[in-house]
């Protein structure tokens, strides 16, 4: 088995289902101890714990949402006193809604960069003050950004604040040899799939160079590429993993 993250320590947020889950179970098999980070679904955060362990590996779950400092900075700090340091962050909590323009609200904006945007910026924050040279900070993007769709104006903008803030926290950081990347998926066979209608059916999959959609465990291999030393030159980079689909 390649240990390539072994005495590393990673959080991944909304790591319960989905992407978060795959990528929590692709580093923890390269040898890092995990936190599962979760805000409501306790018993997926669990069962995700559970597969690590019964594999060798260690994990712990932890509750909290990243969009509230305290709660960012609890998650962090519960990682460094159970393994005693951090290594990785992927931040991959985030809220995918649409809505056409006519129904845009004031709580259907701030739900979505509370936690998309802040969550991320608050996480980073409290990430940053723990982790050591060689440090690795993945974001999760999406390639929508490029496609934007009809009725993603809220989403597809939070996920371009991600793409901004990664370039933009890669040269803040670059002095503390800590490197931010982002993976942007397109569309990917996960729990939270079928929020997008019609979108996910054989239309995209027709657009798609490669004749599918992605999996959640397509994206784990990006963020573990980028987190690991074989990308200890790359920072300030989207990675776009989404088939060919533009």
């Amino acid at each position: 088995m390649n240990q390539k993250f072994q005495g590393k320590v990673a959080i991944v947020t909304g790591a319960s289902k989905g992407i978060g889950a795959a990528v929590a179970k692709s580093l923890a098999a390269g040898g890092a101890a995990l936190v599962i980070n979760y805000a409501s679904s306790q018993t997926d955060a669990e069962a995700v714990v559970a597969m690590i362990k019964d594999a060798g590996g260690r994990a712990i779950a932890v509750k909290g949402d990243v969009s509230i400092k305290r709660e960012a900075q609890a998650i962090v700090d519960t990682a460094v006193s159970k393994f005693g340091r951090l290594d990785i962050l992927v931040n991959n909590a985030g809220i995918y809604s649409f809505s056409a323009l006519e129904g845009v609200t004031e709580e259907h904006f701030h739900k979505i960069f509370n936690i998309n945007v802040l969550g991320l910026l608050f996480m980073t924050q409290a990430a940053v003050g723990k982790m050591h040279e060689g440090g690795s900070i993945i974001n999760i993007g999406a390639s929508i950004t490029t496609m934007m769709p009809p009725g993603s104006s809220v989403y597809s903008a939070s996920k371009s604040a991600v793409e901004t803030i990664t370039g933009v926290l890669a040269k803040e950081l670059g002095s503390k040899k800590i490197r931010v990347n982002a993976v942007n998926p397109g569309p990917t066979e996960t729990e939270g799939s079928s929020q997008m209608g019609g979108g996910t059916g054989s239309s995209l999959v027709a657009q798609t160079p490669l004749g599918r959609l992605g999996k959640p465990e397509d994206m784990a291999k990006a963020v573990s590429f980028l987190a690991s030393e074989d990308a200890g030159w790359i920072t300030g980079e989207i990675l776009v993993a989404s088939g060919g689909l533009r």
